[in-house]
């Protein structure tokens, strides 16, 4: 019978009785055993010394020569070889990739899915038609397309845009939307919308923004945008274009005066550089302080949910009849974006300070330069209606005009000055209300 050997005498059995000098004369390294014994198949002859019964020799063995020894470690290596499958060292380096190729990790594509007993058509859908909108969502539509093209996208001419590596297009945070405001070509926005131009002192007609303006068709037109005036203490700036009449298509201003908290709106601006957003709230808050990137506090000032984002900012907030109803100028975040509370500047400021800067190239602005006592104060003088004045400064117009302040006599008591009860025929009920005008 044949049988498979490798001669190597020193079995587990034996390492009992063999010296320790001649058993450590037969260890075998790893490097030996894997890259030298394992390239050789093993080989099939007759045993030396016994049969397959045969005892185990018992006596120790002499130390073996150095050919038997190669003749040994080929003899080993034939015999691992019958239970590696691997025998080549390249064998054994491109058995990973066999592995790899006929078991592939998660992330592989699967190419063997799918299901041949079913047709395309069996498992499409059956598409119904939408149907008309409601009447609310109609509407809404319909504002949006009446006022889309009197929304125009500003680009500051020392802010461009730039093209990263992704294709992507980087907009400034210095961009951002207007309106406009008539069919001269005058276009609304915010100051700090091209406040990077501004800070270089333009002269008037200027170019200081790219003025881009939807056309019927679809199409943006670009167009240069001239100074026309600016207002830092309202952050307002009007532009002017040189574009036909019939691609200006001027936006309708309302009342802000009458607003009511929880009554719908609409901002539609270019948020990110996306042109022509549509985002739909509610009004949640009147007359609050607006803190403007100026760095000017703007009284009097519109909050709203409507999601309002860099880029919003010069845009219009309508009404649920698509009026004017303020601009777009602020947000209140610590992230960056829209957080739910954005502010806008009421159109009844803007439609006072609008034409003065068309006309005069900044706002003009009359006043009395007197001291007016806050509400806490004129209460504890007992003075329940209009505005205690406290202050005249002499030599001033009020003081030519003969409003008397408040004064101590003799004995110490107070002597109240005039009282302001109304300003262009607006009662005046508190102090508030009379710095708002």
């Amino acid at each position: 019978m044949q049988v498979a050997t490798c001669n190597y005498p020193i079995l587990p059995s034996q390492r009992g009785n063999v010296p320790a000098s001649t058993s450590r004369s037969w260890l075998l390294g790893r490097r030996d055993l894997f890259l030298d014994g394992i390239s050789s198949a093993c080989s099939s002859e007759n045993p030396t010394s016994g049969g397959a019964g045969s005892p185990l020799p018992t006596t120790p063995l002499p130390n073996p020569t150095v050919a038997e020894k190669q003749k040994n470690f080929k003899e080993l290596g034939g015999l691992v070889g019958q239970f590696l499958p691997c025998i080549k060292r390249r064998t054994l380096f491109a058995s990973w990739f066999v592995f790899l190729f006929c078991n592939p990790p998660r992330y592989f594509s699967a190419y063997a899915l799918g299901d041949p007993s079913v047709t395309v058509e069996q498992v499409t859908p059956t598409v119904f038609p939408s149907g008309p909108l409601f009447p609310a969502e109609e509407r809404i539509v319909q504002l949006f397309e009446k006022n889309t093209y009197s929304v125009v996208n500003i680009f500051d001419v020392t802010l461009r845009p730039q093209l990263n590596i992704t294709g992507a297009v980087e907009v400034p945070e210095g961009n951002g939307s207007g309106v406009v405001w008539d069919t001269q070509g005058h276009i609304v926005t915010n100051y700090h919308v091209i406040g990077s131009s501004l800070s270089k002192n333009p002269s008037r007609g200027q170019v200081v923004a790219r003025v881009n303006i939807l056309a019927s068709e679809g199409l943006q037109k670009n167009f240069e945008g001239r100074l026309v005036g600016a207002d830092r203490a309202k952050d307002l700036a009007v532009l002017k274009v040189e574009a036909s009449e019939d691609l200006l298509r001027p936006i309708k201003v309302g009342p802000s005066s009458s607003l009511k908290v929880g009554q719908q709106c609409l901002a539609i601006g270019n948020p990110f550089g996306f042109d022509h957003t549509l985002t739909v709230g509610v009004i949640s808050g009147l007359n609050r302080d607006i803190f403007s990137q100026t760095g000017v506090t703007i009284g009097g000032g519109i909050q709203t949910d409507a999601a309002i984002n860099p880029g919003n900012s010069g845009g219009p907030l309508l009404d649920s009849k698509g009026n004017l109803i303020g601009i777009n100028t602020a947000i209140f975040t610590q992230t960056g974006t829209s957080a739910g509370v954005g502010f806008a500047i009421p159109s009844s400021t803007v439609s006072k300070i609008v034409p003065q800067l068309i006309q005069y190239g900044k706002a003009v602005r009359a006043g009395l330069n007197i001291e007016v006592a806050p509400d806490i104060v004129a209460n504890q003088l007992n003075v329940r209606n209009g505005a205690l004045i406290l202050l005249v400064p002499q030599n001033s117009i009020a003081a030519k005009a003969g409003l008397l302040p408040t004064t101590r006599g003799f004995a110490g008591n107070i002597v109240l000055g005039d009282i302001i009860v109304a300003v262009d025929g607006k009662p005046v009920s508190s102090y508030i209300i009379f710095l708002l005008g």
